[in-house]
């Protein structure tokens, strides 16, 4: 035990957690720490479901709206700033929240992760896509086929996401995907694994109904001023789901009612694969608000809290 005491609320999608979250940090006088992988963007708003003026004002929250969508993100810089922020709340006396649905951040932080790896992916993916710049796809197709045939020959020349994609594969034998694979834990901290889940029917309805809303309040808009700025598909930023349907939308591959369809199964299936991600955790305290109730869910929660802060 290191007596280094943070909580961890996570789930998925549209099943509460900033809401619970904000009630944790109210009872226990404790700070937020984003565990999301979008709403760290600023100009990101509506399609991340970033919390809203009045729920900020409501708690301390960390790494929300703190980097520029052009700029490059990775899973190594999400930890060094969240354990910054950690320490801060620690070091006031108060407790930290880590509250969101990105289940690789959640690994960075709880377990022992050599980024080394993905460092060097990142370095050798800005360095294919300037020769790209240069010399043209053809240049960096090329590499491929020396060190690849086989695999050069599934990919077309001009597809210069793929090639840089298997590229980096066959450079070092494990992709930054790999990282999701459970390690041994840190030993930083000790930790309380909160679970939120909702039976799949009111679950599948809340994304439906967030969407929905996320339209309403100017989902496209949003989507269209980023694009002004010059973000393209290709940024890791814009991969997001929300982002991706509209700019398809906006690239006249899909009507407006196709995009905003897509947007809901493509945040069911992320809820699904959410699920799936923290049911590894064999310390997760599910709370199945269905089951419980508003607030007999919220009773239930602090009552895990309250014992495990004693």
């Amino acid at each position: 035990m290191t007596g280094r005491k943070i909580i961890v609320i996570a789930g998925p999608t549209a099943c509460g957690k900033t809401e619970y979250a904000i009630k944790v940090a109210e009872n226990t006088g404790g700070e937020i720490v984003s565990c999301d992988s979008m709403q760290i963007y600023k100009y990101m708003s509506i399609g991340s479901a970033k919390p809203t003026a009045e729920e900020l004002s409501r708690a301390k929250h960390w790494l929300v709206d703190k980097i520029d969508p052009r700029d490059d993100f990775s899973v190594a810089r999400y930890r060094d700033m969240a354990k910054d922020a950690i320490n801060d709340i620690l070091s006031r006396g108060k407790t930290p929240i880590i509250a969101g649905g990105t289940g690789l951040y959640l690994n960075s932080l709880l377990y022992d992760m050599d980024f080394s790896e993905a460092d060097r992916d990142l370095e050798l993916r800005q360095t294919l896509m300037d020769e790209a710049d240069l010399f043209g796809p053809e240049y960096v197709y090329k590499k491929l086929e020396a060190i690849d045939p086989v695999k050069a020959s599934k990919i077309h020349p001009n597809n210069l996401k793929k090639v840089i994609r298997a590229l980096e594969g066959a450079s070092n034998g494990k992709g930054i995907a790999e990282f999701s694979e459970l390690t041994a834990r840190t030993g930083d901290y000790d930790v309380l694994l909160i679970g939120l889940t909702r039976d799949r029917e009111e679950l599948y309805d809340r994304i439906n109904q967030r969407v929905d809303i996320m339209v309403e309040q100017g989902l496209f808009g949003e989507v269209e001023e980023l694009l002004e700025m010059g973000l393209q598909e290709e940024d890791i930023s814009m991969k997001g789901i929300g982002y991706k349907e509209v700019i398809a939308y906006y690239d006249g591959q899909m009507t407006e009612d196709e995009a905003i369809d897509k947007i809901k199964q493509n945040t069911r299936h992320l809820a699904k694969r959410q699920l799936t991600w923290f049911r590894r955790y064999e310390d997760m305290h599910w709370i199945n608000i269905t089951e419980l109730g508003e607030e007999g869910a919220m009773k239930e929660i602090m009552d895990l809290i309250n014992d495990f802060l004693d």
